[in-house]
């Protein structure tokens, strides 16, 4: 079937690395990503591997890059990021590297050390410039300078200004009222020297008498964390301070600007290559993390290493493997040797950005197990159809469709901005699969002939009410159109359903019959299709066993019952017309009686000649493929298990003095008891869960009705208010309406319902579909790829 239905075939394979060449052997691996190593060392704890120092010294250079990136990003200047890839650098450009970086994380470490002592000095003259301009303002207020031996009995300072209540209130308990505080806000904020921020202050003075409350004073300011200055007790001496303060202001702001320009140039210059320096020490970081898993001959000379990888990349990866050992000046050639395993290789499904964010969907459930059928391919198409079957409106299916390409189109820039908003990037990578929702959505959304809950009558209907209207109108209201009269049926509507059922009052009768029946036929469709791609696993496997005793019983059961139910509700659309409709049989009480073996049910005509014989035999055929899963197989395992048990039991004389054997003989019979109690649950919850399943995608009819009913209560309730008025300020009132009509369509019927309904065709495929072949045990291929690691997606 080809690699795109089936995991790629693995390998597991050793690679003899000579030392001199294994850096740049592993580094071209990492770059095309097709090898996942594995670990020769499970036993030898991480700080005792060989590259364990290179790894630390990579570590210490990325501590310092993020040092750097964080004073870029805290000065606002820009990373450049021109999408370049480096080449990974020598061992030897290490030293260079870590010498550049210890240079540059001194020079600013240097540089912001400066500044704020700077800052600190330039914070606390700008304090004192204010206190020194306030001072004489207080002295004046409260007339102490005309008391002689006053005039040195107070102290000046700074304090934040949320803080000057509490301490107003503390001074005058502590002090009982012995102090006069005046206090003035600092109209500009100033900035804090350690952490940047932008701090609110206010200048006070406080007047007191004597050396006890002075050292009392003292205390209550450094227990608040204000800053006292000294003060000159003079007018004269003040003002020739103030000039002396304001004159080093001036040379600090000086020194400040050229210090922060000087800061600015260098980040600026790491900016450019900042980016590309990450690149560089992370692959470096990567490749000595991958050399940790590999083992060392006795020579010291050589690198063994284990890979799973793809057999159809072989040739690819000797090639990286001949261009990593002409990089480093090796003459040896690095050696690649495919090993017999009996392992169970990672399973890895080639995709595209088309086909991942299914391939997603598919994983989420769980991985596959190794060269099993992947539904992926098949979910392609299933999965936006069955949401589009719930979903179906042609203007929803539109919009939708119009978002997903504005995704797809513009996905080059969008990549490029590298957004990093979760559910942003939830959507972004899922655009393809919104996109088929959108445009299957528009398929079904013409089948049903709705549009915003509005009937589009493009090809005119299929009724006419005239010969109706004058016959039998009279004084009723309600109109019922007669199909068996002649002249009111013309004939079906081209495609979809017929407009005219948009003002019927029987609409959702007529809607819930149809698309209930609908929803079996597709669910037994479905179900049939996962059971018959159980035959290709089987096939594949070489398993007979479970073709003929398994398969066969399994499809035979589900077609004889359900798939007959599918057969039975077309048969009753093409035997029945409008003249003969109203002696139709009830399928669902057919449906129980078939089962009962009851034919003698006078409210319940047969459908056709030979019913009961027909349905009996299937009823019959159905009962009897149940023994055979269950029981025949279950006979034909323990069969098996007796005859391996007693070639052991023959054999164990010679195989007695190997070790192992015995454990070989409990593995056997666990084994095969487990086969035979994993049959059993497997015939019991495959027979019930075709009941449960088929009864599941009903979902597809309720969520269908919901949603075109959430619709036209959403048009009735609010789009009709605004068509109702034919004013001149009923237009306004129109765009109004209109605005909270687009608002709530998107967030109710676009993203909730089209959520709930993604959510149940997730379950449809997961439970319903995916189960009848896929078992999904495996574990995912994890290549050693530099483009994963730069992106995050995977840690040491």
């Amino acid at each position: 079937m080809g690699e795109l239905f089936r995991s790629e075939e693995m390998t597991l394979a050793q690679l003899f690395l000579q030392s001199e060449a294994a850096y740049c052997c592993v580094s071209e691996l990492g770059e095309i990503g097709m090898v996942q190593f594995r670990d020769l060392n499970p036993d030898v704890n991480v700080f005792q591997r060989k590259f364990v120092n290179e790894v630390r010294r990579c570590e210490e250079m990325d501590r310092k890059l993020r040092f750097v990136e964080k004073e870029i990003k805290k000065a606002n200047i820009p990373i450049v990021d021109t999408g370049e890839n480096p080449e990974v650098p020598f061992p030897r450009d290490m030293i260079d590297l870590e010498a550049t970086f210890e240079k540059l994380e001194n020079e600013l470490k240097e540089i912001n050390t400066n500044q704020e002592a700077l800052k600190k000095n330039f914070l606390e003259l700008t304090e004192l410039k204010h206190i020194l301009r306030r001072t004489q303002q207080f002295f004046d207020e409260v007339s102490l300078t005309v008391h002689t031996g006053l005039a040195k009995l107070f102290v000046a300072g700074v304090i934040g200004r949320e803080r000057i209540p509490t301490f107003e209130r503390m001074l005058w308990r502590v002090c009982r009222g012995n102090v006069f505080l005046r206090q003035a806000d600092i109209e500009d904020p100033l900035e804090d020297p350690t952490t940047g921020d932008q701090v609110h202050k206010s200048v006070f003075i406080i007047f007191f008498q004597g050396d006890q409350l002075k050292n009392r004073v003292k205390k209550i300011c450094e227990g608040f964390r204000a800053t006292l200055y000294p003060c000159p007790e003079t007018p004269q001496e003040r003002k020739e301070m103030l000039a002396g303060v304001n004159a080093r202001i001036e040379d600090l702001q000086m020194v400040l600007n050229q210090t922060e320009d000087h800061r600015q140039r260098v980040l600026q210059a790491a900016a450019k290559t900042v980016r590309v320096w990450f690149i560089k020490v992370r692959k470096m970081k990567a490749i000595y993390h991958t050399l940790n898993l590999c083992n060392i001959d006795v020579t010291q000379k050589c690198l063994i290493a284990e890979v799973w990888c793809p057999v159809s990349d072989l040739d690819s990866i000797q090639f990286a493997l001949r261009r990593g050992t002409e990089k480093s000046g090796s003459t040896v050639p690095s050696i690649l040797n495919r090993m017999q395993t009996k392992q169970t290789p990672p399973t890895y499904n080639k995709t595209n950005k088309f086909t991942s964010g299914f391939q997603n969907i598919v994983d989420a459930y769980g991985i596959g197990s190794y060269r099993e059928i992947n539904p992926a391919p098949y979910t392609i198409i299933t999965f936006p159809f069955l949401f589009a079957v719930m979903f179906g409106d042609l203007g929803h299916g539109t919009l939708m469709t119009c978002a997903a390409l504005y995704l797809v189109l513009r996905e080059s820039r969008l990549m490029a901005q590298k957004n990093d908003n979760e559910m942003f990037s939830m959507v972004f990578a899922g655009r393809y699969i919104i996109l088929l929702m959108g445009i299957f959505s528009i398929y079904t959304g013409i089948i049903y002939n709705d549009c915003f809950s509005k009937s589009l009558n493009v090809f005119g209907s299929g009724w006419s009410v005239r010969p109706m209207f004058d016959a039998r109108l009279g004084g009723n209201k309600v109109l019922q159109l007669d199909p068996t009269i002649d002249g009111v049926f013309k004939g079906p509507y081209p495609i979809g359903i017929d407009p005219i059922w948009n003002i019927a009052t029987n609409k959702l009768t007529f809607l819930n019959s149809f698309k209930m029946k609908m929803s079996i036929i597709l669910g037994v469709i479905h179900m049939l299709f996962g059971v018959s791609l159980s035959l290709f696993n089987h096939l594949y496997f070489k398993k007979p066993l479970n073709i003929y005793l398994g398969f066969i019983p399994e499809i035979v059961f589900m077609a004889s019952l359900f798939g007959y139910l599918a057969i039975l509700i077309f048969y009753k659309w093409f035997s029945y017309d409008a003249s003969t409709s109203k002696d139709a049989p009830s399928l669902l009480i057919a449906f129980i009686n078939m089962f009962l073996f009851n034919y003698n049910d006078p409210s319940n005509k047969p459908l056709y000649r030979g019913q009961m014989a027909i349905q009996s035999l299937l009823v019959i055929i159905a009962l009897a493929c149940v023994p055979c899963m269950l029981i025949v197989k279950t006979l034909v395992l323990r069969r098996q298990h007796l005859w391996r048990k007693n070639l052991l039991l023959v054999n164990i004389k010679e195989y007695s003095d190997h070790s192992g054997c015995l454990w070989y003989i409990l593995k056997g019979f666990n084994t095969t008891r487990k086969h035979l109690l994993n049959q059993a649950i497997h015939t019991i919850e495959y027979c019930l869960g075709c009941i449960s399943n088929t009864a599941s995608y009903l979902r597809l009819w309720a969520l269908s009705l919901a949603h075109a009913q959430l619709s036209e209560v959403l048009w009735s309730m609010v789009m009709h208010i605004g068509l109702s008025s034919r004013s001149f300020g009923g237009f306004f009132l129109l765009a109004i309406v209109f605005y909270f009509f687009a608002v709530l369509t998107v967030a109710i019927l676009l993203i909730m319902e089209g959520l709930s309904a993604f959510l149940h065709a997730l379950r449809l495929h997961w439970v319903e579909f995916q189960n009848k072949f896929y078992s999904g045990q495996g574990f995912k291929f994890l290549p050693f790829t530099f483009e994963s690691i730069l992106d995050g997606r995977f840690e040491d």
